[in-house]
Formats: C-alpha cells, sequence, structure tokens
C-alpha cells in the first residue's frame, strides 16, 4: 500500500517538473530575446548618434587672393588628411573616419599650371574618433609601412579664373603608394586662393584589394567594414 501511494505521488509530481522546466525555458528564451533588442538598439543609438566627422572639403574664404601664383607652395598649419570607409551593423550604414595633421608636401606652379605635386601622409598616426585603432594599424601594416604618398602624374591647368579667386574643378591622374604598393589612381580636387595660401581638397578612391589591405580583425561581430574606401585631404599650401 505504501509503494502504491509512493508511485502516485511519484507521478502526480511529474507534472509540475516539467511545467517548472519550461517555465525556465521561457524564461531563458524572453532573457535572450531582450539581450538581442538592447545589442540592436545600442547598434542603432551608435550608428545613428555617433559623431562622425564631415567628408573635407574647403572652407569658407576669407580674403581675396593675394602675391604671385607662380613658385613652390608647401603644406602647412591646417592641413589634414585621413580615410573613410563605409561601415554597418544590423543594416544600418556610417562611416568610419580616421584623421591626420602629419602632411607634408609641395605643389610647383609654373605659367598658370600645376607642374608638379607630392605629398606625404603618416598613416601611422591616423587616428579615429580620436584615438589610435590598433585594427585598422594592423591592416595597413602601419609599422612596416608608416607613409602613404602621392605624386602627381602630369599637368593641371589652373586658367586665370583660379588666379583670380574662382574655385577650381579638376581631376587628376597620379600615383598613391599605400601598404607598400604603388598604383595609378585618379584624385578628384578643389582648390581656391585664400590672401596668400591656396587651399586645397581632394579624394583618390581605394579598394583594399587593389593595395591588399586585409579588413580588420577583430572589429566586432556587430559591424563590418566595406572593402572599400577614400583617401580624403585638405591641404592649406603656402609659398
Amino acid at each position: 500500500m505504501t509503494d502504491e501511494m509512493t508511485r502516485t505521488r511519484t507521478v502526480r509530481a511529474r507534472p509540475h517538473g516539467r511545467d517548472r522546466s519550461r517555465r525556465w525555458i521561457r524564461r531563458v528564451l524572453i532573457g535572450l530575446a531582450a539581450l538581442l533588442v538592447l545589442v540592436v538598439l545600442g547598434a542603432w543609438a551608435l550608428i545613428t548618434f555617433s559623431s562622425v566627422p564631415p567628408p573635407l572639403a574647403l572652407p569658407a574664404r576669407v580674403s581675396a587672393p593675394a602675391g604671385p601664383l607662380d613658385g613652390s607652395w608647401h603644406a602647412a598649419a591646417g592641413s589634414v588628411a585621413g580615410f573613410r570607409v563605409p561601415e554597418t551593423a544590423f543594416g544600418l550604414s556610417n562611416d568610419t573616419v580616421g584623421r591626420t595633421s602629419h602632411v607634408t608636401g609641395t605643389v610647383t606652379v609654373a605659367g598658370g599650371q600645376v607642374t608638379g605635386a607630392s605629398f606625404r601622409i603618416l598613416v601611422a598616426s591616423v587616428l579615429v574618433n580620436g584615438k589610435p585603432q590598433p585594427q585598422i594599424a594592423a591592416s595597413l601594416r602601419t609599422r612596416r609601412y608608416p607613409d602613404a604618398t602621392f605624386s602627381l602624374a602630369g599637368p593641371v591647368t589652373l586658367g586665370p579664373a583660379f588666379a583670380a579667386g574662382g574655385t577650381l574643378h579638376a581631376a587628376a591622374a597620379g600615383r598613391l603608394v599605400l601598404n607598400g604598393l604603388s598604383r595609378p589612381v585618379t584624385v578628384t580636387v578643389t582648390a581656391r586662393r585664400d590672401g596668400a595660401a591656396i587651399e586645397l581638397a581632394g579624394t583618390v578612391p581605394v579598394s583594399f584589394a587593389t593595395w591588399d589591405i586585409t579588413g580588420p580583425s577583430g572589429f566586432g561581430f556587430v559591424f563590418s567594414l566595406a572593402g572599400h574606401g577614400e583617401v580624403e585631404f585638405l591641404l592649406a599650401l603656402r609659398q
């Protein structure tokens, strides 16, 4: 009789055990769903509200052109360069932007033409959101190739309108050395005289595969970078 009562209590207790197990599974699933929602919302907020520097462009002009145009012009204080690469997170898009003021170079003007130009960017000094990014530095192999250089392949005509203060829009052929590799490129530029200075802004499209750039590892499972981007620069040139 006692054995039969024990079996009965055991049989009756089983449904309660299954109920507790189901409730535990439901709680775990609800918790995982809530965590996923928080991750998605966090990624959305980061992408939507993060402060991304705008593309480099000519600033507002301060004064009319002054001084001779022909001569050697050198990158001065206020020059900046870097990169812009599209990023995505859960289908949301934004840009990863790097900046450095470590830019040197010279532009030679003669007879109303740019007859030569070469620039050097210290890629190893590029900061993203004001901080170094080891993943990106590893992708660009900045320890081995700390610099990127650009040289103009042929003359660019400036014209009398530019000499008088007009804005020049041009596409120029050149050669970019990046990540230890040299490739021909086309740079899109805008330029304008401002007092005794020349301001020059431009972009060069870059495909990672062309320069053997490996996408950053450890950038995060939530985020991914595109396999292309732009080198961008804003140069303040003075004689």
